[in-house]
């Protein structure tokens, strides 16, 4: 067993890298100069708030007993009653609800006021994430998701990546296009920060669905069983959406891309994440294909239908997620975690269905809470920048900086003490410029 909590200490790890730095670089490389360090913002932003609200509150909503929706959050306040010993799988179940807000600040890019995003996170965290992970991972009878309906999740495709790409589609309907899109193009700043910041994904992603057989009723067992099989299946599915991915890009667009097996690479982790423990290796190479090839066409949805996620976080997370849950009723085997036959294996429609209530479920939940929270910002210190503000870059407005500082004369020895004291550039002067 001290192998295996060494284990989780390292997922925990991972887990946590998979917000900062990697999220943060996949985002930043995606975004124009002018908002890069806004976007990095939002991500270790998210992690101090959800992070520390998570041991406050979180971890009792989530796994503090039973309820159909979340637990007594004051069962376990700051964590009384735990043992230190415990405190591993706290800070495990901690980096999965820092992602998740994180994720959602990919379809808001530009223009959403970062002290809307700060007072958005922790509503959102404590109102939609914490009761929908109790709903999904606590397992308990009285459960919605996991209890009542039956639905697999192994490591989070309804918690995480469905409830953030639900959430993102409701921003971006309120918040509304960035100016000029889409007749200016907005292309990514820096590629090679997102080619980067998806490797990293990759990588924390074994943290991520590997390390979520810390639930299992007997860890001791499973831990060499699991292990083998969440390991390849995430790597297959990922290899696999790689290529479903550059294959419909190159059908359509005639051009295979760097962005495209970034984007291949994170929809096909998304993807497998819950149905990893599920299905066997030909069930999650073809979850990694059809999510890849899906995902490939999905992203260019918002176009045809006129919602500007910004860095296609419905396109990836919401249909990936979707995708991932539903096929756990197609592809799942009975030596999986679940013990389910799917409708391949002769399971017949239950587990199908049981997967597109779960689903059903949790893009109500997160939808309408989400448009409460949302709107309610929206009135009373507003979501969006000025238009000035968003068209003068929202690293300057925000943060006072900017990324790249290409023009200037100096060494680049400045102290920050200099920097604090120097002229700051009012927002006629910046458009004057």
């Amino acid at each position: 067993m001290d192998g295996y909590y060494a284990f989780m200490l390292v997922a925990t790890a991972f887990v946590l890298m998979m917000t900062v730095p990697a999220l943060a670089l996949f985002y930043g490389g995606m975004s124009r100069s002018k908002s890069v360090l806004n976007m990095m913002m939002m991500s270790y932003v998210a992690a101090a708030i959800v992070g520390i609200l998570y041991v406050a509150v979180g971890w009792s909503m989530g796994f503090g007993g039973d309820g159909t929706f979340f637990a007594n959050p004051f069962e376990l306040f700051w964590l009384d009653g735990v043992s230190t010993g415990d405190y591993i799988f706290v800070m495990f179940q901690m980096t999965f609800a820092i992602i998740t807000a994180a994720l959602i600040s990919g379809a808001v890019a530009d223009r959403m006021k970062f002290s809307a995003w700060v007072l958005f996170v922790p509503l959102w965290a404590v109102i939609v994430y914490f009761p929908m992970a109790h709903m999904v991972f606590s397992c308990t009878e009285d459960s919605l998701i996991c209890g009542r309906i039956g639905a697999q999740d192994y490591a989070g495709g309804t918690a995480v990546h469905i409830n953030a790409g639900v959430a993102a589609l409701v921003l971006v309907l309120l918040l509304g296009k960035r100016i000029g899109w889409p007749r200016e193009q907005m292309r990514p700043h820096n590629l090679t920060l997102t080619m980067l910041g998806a490797g990293l994904l990759w990588m924390g992603w074994y943290g991520f669905n590997v390390g979520s057989i810390v639930f299992g009723d007997d860890p001791e067992t499973q831990f060499p069983l699991e292990t083998g099989r969440t390991f390849a299946t995430t790597t297959l599915a990922t290899m696999a959406a790689i290529l479903g991915w550059l294959a419909v890009e190159r059908l359509i667009h005639k051009k295979a891309t760097s962005l495209g097996a970034a984007s291949g690479i994170v929809a096909g982790l998304v993807a497998i994440t819950p149905a990893t423990g599920a299905v066997n290796l030909s069930g999650a190479v073809a979850i990694g294909a059809i999510a890849g090839a899906v995902c490939a066409w999905a992203v260019g949805l918002k176009y045809k239908l006129g919602y500007d996620d910004s860095l296609d976080v419905v396109g990836v997370h919401l249909v990936g997620g979707i995708i991932g849950t539903v096929l756990i009723g197609v592809f799942s085997t009975s030596e999986g975690a679940g013990g389910v036959d799917g409708l391949i294996y002769g399971g017949g429609f239950g587990s199908l269905g049981d997967q597109a209530l779960g689903v059903v479920v949790a893009v109500i939940y997160s939808g309408i809470l989400t448009a409460v929270i949302a709107l309610a910002i929206k009135y009373t210190i507003g979501l969006r920048l000025d238009e000035e503000d968003e068209v003068n870059g929202i690293d300057l407005v925000a943060h006072g900086e900017s990324a790249y500082d290409l023009h200037s004369g100096t060494s680049g020895g400045g102290s920050v003490l200099a920097a604090s004291t120097a002229p700051v550039t009012t927002k006629a002067e910046g458009a004057s410029a």
